[in-house]
């Protein structure tokens, strides 16, 4: 894909929507384009957050690890950006991403993507907006593993009265 394909592939992604087509000519140059394997980590728990990703091609599944291994807790597809978290509220990497297809991504760096937010705050808006509905599909998915939760627990206590 050449820098002019980015840049037009950019322009689609709600998230640039507001970026003027320079600045995103640069951020197209300067981001590194990954390609990954069906199974192969984008990025891993953990790590340090050095970059975000945006998903131009392909689906990717977000892991969090767990004592019983990786629980898949969403999919990304084109146009998500991953990994931003880290890179905001430096912090290490909050959940794994694993290429569940053939994945093409555009790799960009912390100071870039900081650099866009103070130039662009309606980038900054959307990517809080991303962040909320984010937050909240996760607070309803833990709302309704806690309810299934006290279910269990309530056919156990019964099971174990005599």
């Amino acid at each position: 894909m050449s820098i002019q394909e980015e840049l037009e592939w950019l322009r689609q992604v709600p998230l640039f929507a507001a970026v003027e087509p320079a600045k995103l000519k640069l951020l197209a140059f300067v981001g590194k384009r990954l390609d990954f394997r069906p199974g192969q980590t984008v990025m891993a728990q953990g790590d340090v957050g050095d970059a975000a990703f945006v998903i131009m091609g392909g689906t990717a599944d977000v892991m969090v690890d767990s004592g019983t291994g990786p629980i898949p807790v969403a999919e990304m597809g084109a146009g998500a950006f991953v990994g931003e978290i880290s890179v905001f509220c430096d912090i290490p990497r909050t959940a794994s991403v694993v290429a569940r297809t053939p994945l093409r991504t555009l790799k960009i760096g912390k100071e870039e993507i900081l650099k866009l937010v103070r130039e662009f705050p309606a980038m900054g808006a959307e990517m809080l907006k991303v962040l909320a509905e984010r937050l909240h599909a996760t607070t309803a998915d833990l709302t309704a593993a806690r309810a299934r939760l006290k279910e269990l627990e309530a056919q156990v206590a019964e099971r174990k009265r005599p």
